[in-house]
């Protein structure tokens, strides 16, 4: 079967890959708190300890270093504390070992362990993200926006470079929310949860030919970052809670250094020690 790598045609020297939620659509943390967390207390009958529960749920996945973490992998956190803390819950270590498997944590590749081991909390699982996607699906469309000046830095990354959308979201909803703002007028190839993890995507893009130093990744979790190092490009950082800032100054600085190769070194390390900083790490 053909993949979306397989239609995608290189057009410029260099690539920006830009991540879509809590860096470029400001819908990550109404997500989490309205969908991902709220699912989870009704999906394990979670109720009796349900502030609690979600306040960490959203340190977790909002406010801390493991931000922007895969969603499967947060909800194995989260059970594996509320396990300890709150309630047994079973078959846990199926979950665990899954997440810890290294298969691409996806609805698809959970429906195909389910098949195969018929576990009782992976069924739940999928269940729980099924029900967060139809969540995230009926929020209503003014919560679902991009951040101030994204739409502009995306523009200006496309006037010299491919612009990929690297994110572990739902296609689906990637695909929604960046049409409704004409965001993707600004991109050239949509990677989301269905194509792997970001690090596979970027080095999947690296094939067509891009030198890694001609490579930025745009995005606001230690995940982007992470995926960034292991392909050896270029990380820029939009900083929770000063997303408007970030976006300001990757289009007024950042791009230009990307474009005279001198985004690396002292630029670099000014961002990341911020992007470290915002989130206590």
């Amino acid at each position: 079967m053909a993949s979306v790598f397989d239609t995608f045609k290189k057009k410029h020297d260099y690539l920006v890959c830009v991540d879509s939620d809590g860096c470029a659509m400001d819908t990550m943390d109404i997500k989490h708190i309205r969908c991902f967390g709220p699912c989870m207390v009704a999906e394990w009958g979670l109720q009796q300890w349900e502030k609690p529960i979600l306040d960490r749920w959203n340190v977790i996945n909002l406010y801390s270093m493991t931000r922007g973490i895969n969603r499967f992998k947060g909800l194995s956190i989260a059970l594996t504390e509320i396990d300890a803390q709150y309630t047994p819950i079973d078959h846990l270590a199926d979950l665990q070992a899954w997440v810890d498997s290294g298969a691409a944590p996806s609805n698809d590749a959970i429906q195909k362990a389910i098949d195969e081991t018929h576990s009782p909390i992976l069924q739940k699982a999928l269940a729980w993200s099924k029900a967060v996607n139809v969540a995230i699906t009926a929020l209503p469309d003014e919560v679902k926006k991009p951040f101030d000046g994204a739409k502009e830095g995306l523009a200006a990354a496309a006037q010299f470079a491919d612009v990929a959308i690297v994110s572990s979201a739902n296609r689906d909803a990637v695909t929604e929310e960046w049409t409704r703002y004409a965001l993707l007028d600004h991109v050239d190839i949509m990677l989301a949860q269905d194509c792997g993890s970001k690090a596979h995507c970027i080095a999947e893009m690296l094939k067509f030919g891009y030198a890694p130093d001609r490579v930025l990744m745009v995005g606001d979790a230690p995940g982007d970052r992470d995926a960034a190092d292991r392909n050896g490009v270029h990380y820029y950082p939009i900083l929770v809670r000063h997303e408007g800032e970030s976006w300001a100054e990757l289009a007024a600085h950042g791009l230009g250094h990307l474009k005279a190769g001198s985004y690396g070194g002292a630029y670099e390390k000014e961002r990341i020690d911020a992007f470290l900083k915002n989130l206590g790490g």
